[in-house]
């Protein structure tokens, strides 16, 4: 073995499936000079005693994504590195009970063809022809997926060191990782055999990893649960069959009753996902271990009793098996049950890949996700489902636990477009909480901040389980409805607390703001939007400019990107400049209708003809604030920035200001609604890295004069040979649901493709869509079909021209 490196130019802490899975891509893709250090052997922690499942099945579509491409790369990788691997592609059939997993599994059906992958719904019958031991008593039917199987966890993991290890990666194994220390523009890793010095670190501790995060001085939001599977022997029945047919069963998980059980060898292996969870290592009584490598936790199969007998119900041949092995082991879990995948907030060069809930399935394509995050900067597909910098710093410990628990217990549940789940509430409040309550209030939680999502009227339904619906006429229904029209007629109000602002400032912070955007930079006292695009041309972020000087500038974003904006524009800042954080010091109205400017009139002095995007310091109940005259629900309007402190006392005075004019008080679900009316769009919905600015439609926002911006280059490729795909504005002939995220857009045959918002129009009274077709056909007036839930609905192209008030009359009044 040659000398210990004393250097290398990536180092990677920490070595189960996911770590390893990054070093093979690293090196593969050229970058040979990496180093893997594991504190004992490979697979040590959670991916040896992992049970092993390999799904493509996700309700995201970044995630599916990945695993998709984690199961094309197990087929191969044993030839590839001649490496024997144990994958049984066997399927799998995924159990319904209700109508309403059957439409979830129709939208993944849809999201599975678009991904090549060639998933079908099953009738009962159908069911039992895939899997003849099954009852499908009280079933509506079932999901088979042809890409499902299972792998050894241990020799994927060998095989993925041997493939790194071929393209010239080192692993140190007994090699922990002690500490780690920044000089100049190199971190320094200590470890028992020496320091290695390195550009890019990756935290890929697995349940480890918060305890590796504090050297880096970053608080994980994480959580490790106890997930027990159990190992039932030989049915012979089982096994006559499996040599009849000549392979096993397809993995069966009954996802209402919340297991799975896969054939193991000749008999079973049964893993629930139970709602009376147990979180390990949170209290004084169970303190973190320092080393539990290849060590499981006690057996407590009481929890696990209705399930086991469930099962039984649902397989009766399970009851024969002789039950000889419970494995009982440690799976970290982040508060939202999404791994952390992609930059380090706050720390340069630093990266995480880890607390991986289903590292076998997903560390194929993780792997090649971080790859991509340290080679090029970015990633092919979006990946902010993963990104850590999701996670701001309100999640403590008590929040990552009570959502940890609340994941594993709901594992399989179903995520309803407009379902809230109950943990972890009330984390930031608005000044004014307690009085949009008063009025009906039902919250969600943005970043952690509590806005109305829809105010209740007597005799709505307001019970979690009325949430779980994914038809468009739930119980918000005829209140989004009435909001909307208020809106529209008279006037309405939108408490909107948590919306992240930095305050830049600084000589020359005017020319440093110009390129970083693609277009122009506002005049003073004038606001506009700006986007910051990647080297790609692909839409970084959108930022609201408000210019309060020459060189002063107000950037607004959405709640959930202050970490993620912050960071970027910190990481492109120029010496000289100052960049403050503001998100938590205001908070703001949205004040919009016809009506808006005769209630504003009552209340404030403040000059209230200044034209469309414009910017003024004013005061209302004697208090400062900034008025901003833009409304994203696209009537004549203005947004009130107020101090945190002085927003109750200005709240009061515009609601009472506002009684005489029909004013009232409209929620998310509304906005969402009347900004797709204007074909709005949003951040990581409508816009992400998937898309390029002149793809989403935004080339007005493209200043093509300007000698540098970033993502300049490939715009200007862009516009001389343009993608195939534009943005599109849709009307769909649906009657009873909104198109979901992703859900496809065909022509005969053809996928041509894909919507990225939907909502019913109360102002147009229509079902509307706004996402990505092929140029060719997006041409208003074309006729296309859109896919919802497997089954496809009348579309029409209706261009821009076809929005609300698409000239902007009512806007600009």
């Amino acid at each position: 073995m040659s000398a210990f490196p004393a250097s290398a130019r990536v180092v990677i802490i920490g070595g189960g499936v996911v770590g390893v899975s990054a070093l093979y891509h690293l090196a593969k893709a050229g970058w040979s000079d990496c180093v893997l250090l594991e504190k004992n052997e490979l697979t040590a922690g959670s991916t040896w005693h992992a049970a092993g499942n390999v799904p493509t099945f996700s309700s995201s579509w970044s995630l599916m994504n990945m695993q998709r491409y984690s199961a094309e790369l197990y087929r191969r990788l044993g030839d590839e590195v001649d490496y024997p691997m144990n994958y049984h592609v066997t399927g799998s059939v995924r159990l319904g009970h209700t109508p309403e997993r059957l439409d979830e599994f129709r939208k993944v059906v849809g999201m599975g063809r678009r991904q090549g992958m060639g998933m079908e719904i099953l009738s009962p019958e159908q069911l039992q022809e895939k899997y003849p031991f099954v009852s499908a008593e009280n079933l509506t039917g079932a999901l088979y997926d042809p890409n499902d199987g299972d792998i050894d966890p241990a020799q994927l993991t060998q095989a993925l060191a041997k493939g790194a290890r071929m393209a010239g990666a080192r692993i140190e194994r007994y090699c922990p990782a002690t500490g780690v220390r920044r000089e100049g523009e190199e971190w320094v890793i200590e470890t028992p055999k020496g320091e290695i010095r390195c550009e890019y670190v990756v935290n890929a501790a697995g349940y480890y990893a918060a305890e590796v995060a504090r050297w880096f001085g970053r608080e994980l939001p994480m959580v490790v649960m106890s997930h027990q599977y159990m190992l039932f022997d030989t049915v012979p029945e089982l096994e006559a069959w499996s040599k009849k047919v000549g392979h096993k069963l397809p993995l069966l998980r009954d996802v209402d009753s919340s297991y799975y059980l896969r054939q193991e060898k000749f008999g079973f292996n049964l893993g629930p996902y139970e709602r009376n969870c147990k979180a390990h290592w949170i209290t004084p009584e169970d303190p973190f271990p320092e080393d539990f490598s290849f060590q499981l936790y006690p057996d407590d199969l009481d929890r696990l009793e209705w399930h086991i007998g469930d099962a039984m119900a649902r397989v009766p041949l399970l009851e024969q098996a002789p039950l000889t092995k419970v494995i009982n082991g440690p799976i970290p879990y982040t508060p939202d049950g999404n791994p952390l995948i992609g930059p380090m907030p706050s720390v340069p060069d630093a990266f995480e890949a880890c607390v991986f809930t289903f590292g076998i399935c997903q560390g194929g394509g993780a792997g090649k996700v971080l790859a991509e995050w340290i080679i090029e900067g970015r990633t092919e597909w979006d990946m902010w489902s993963c990104d850590p910098r999701r996670f701001t710093g309100f999640e403590d410990r008590d929040y990552a636990i009570a959502k940890g628990m609340e994941i594993y217990g709901n594992e399989y549940a179903m995520h309803f477009p407009h379902h809230v789940w109950p943990a972890g509430r009330g984390k930031k409040l608005s000044p004014v909480h307690d009085r949009v309550a008063a009025l009906g209030a039902q919250f969600g939680p943005y970043n952690g901040w509590e806005r109305a999502l829809w105010y209740a009227r007597p005799g709505d339904a307001i019970s979690e389980a009325a949430q779980k619906t994914w038809r468009r006429d739930g119980p918000w229904s005829g209140a989004v409805g009435e909001e909307c029209e208020a809106v529209r007629d008279h006037a309405g109000i939108l408490d909107l607390p948590g919306f992240s602002r930095f305050h830049v400032s600084g000589a020359g912070a005017a020319d440093w703001l110009s390129r970083q955007i693609t277009g122009r930079v506002p005049k003073i006292g004038r606001i506009g939007l700006g986007y910051f695009a990647d080297d790609a041309g692909r839409i970084v972020t959108e930022m609201s400019l408000a210019r309060l000087g020459a060189e002063e500038f107000w950037l607004i974003t959405a709640a959930a990107a202050q970490s993620h904006d912050r960071e970027w524009l910190l990481k492109h800042m120029t010496p000289g400049l100052t960049l403050v954080d503001e998100t938590t010091n205001w908070s703001t109205q949205i004040l919009t209708g016809p009506k808006a400017r005769a209630i504003l009139a009552q209340v404030t002095g403040a000059d209230l003809s200044l034209p469309w995007l414009s910017l003024q310091e004013a005061e209302i109940a004697g208090r400062p604030v900034r008025l901003m005259r833009v409304s994203f629900a696209g009537e004549l309007g203005w947004e009130i920035h107020s101090r945190t402190t002085d927003t109750a006392a200005i709240w009061d005075r515009v609601w009472a200001a506002g009684s005489g004019h029909g004013l009232r008080a409209f929620g998310m679900f509304a906005l969402d609604a009347l900004r797709i009316e204007k074909g709005y769009r949003v951040w990581k919905g409508d816009l992400s890295t998937d898309y390029s600015v002149l793809q989403a439609g935004l080339g007005r926002f493209i200043d093509w004069t300007k000698p540098d911006f970033r993502g300049r280059d490939a715009l200007m490729a862009e516009r001389e040979a343009p993608q195939p795909r534009r943005f599109a504005v849709l009307q769909f002939d649906s009657p009873d649901h909104d198109a979901p995220y992703m859900a496809s857009l065909w022509t005969g045959d053809r996928i041509v493709g894909e919507v990225t918002s939907s909502g019913w129009g109360h102002r147009l009274n229509a079902c509307l869509g706004l996402g990505m077709l092929d140029a060719d056909l997006n041409i208003p007036g074309t006729l296309l079909e859109v896919e919802i839930f497997d089954r496809r609905f009348p579309a029409q192209v209706l261009g821009e021209a076809g929005l609300w008030d698409s000239n902007n009359t009512r806007l600009r009044a």
